[in-house]
């Protein structure tokens, strides 16, 4: 039981880690297209004001990666952790895409 828990907490993380950084990298990739083309500067403002986001989710859904190896109770705080973590990068990511998008920044 204990080896199952284990695996899903581990995986859940994971996940969760891997939807922050990608939010991360979007945010970077904007700010580095912005830059580089004339009047682009909003859109580096837009995601510098997104990055503080990008960092807590990054920073949380890493601490329950390292929980994640802890027991069986560790194990549950870190799957809660990490699927809050992770489900906060996605729900951010669609924010950041919708708002550049629709040219609200």
């Amino acid at each position: 039981m204990g080896a199952v828990v284990d695996v899903v907490a581990f995986i859940v993380t994971l996940v969760a880690f891997v939807a922050a950084a990608g939010h991360g990298g979007y945010l970077a990739m904007l700010s580095s297209a912005a830059r580089k083309r004339p009047g682009g500067q909003p859109a580096v403002d837009f995601a510098r004001k997104r990055m503080p986001v990008t960092g807590v989710t990054l920073g949380v859904t890493l601490l329950a990666l390292l929980i994640s190896s802890g027991g069986v109770g560790a194990d549950i705080v870190a799957i809660l952790l990490g699927g809050g973590g992770g489900i906060a990068s996605v729900k951010a990511l669609q924010s950041s895409q919708t708002r550049f998008r629709s040219g609200r920044y």
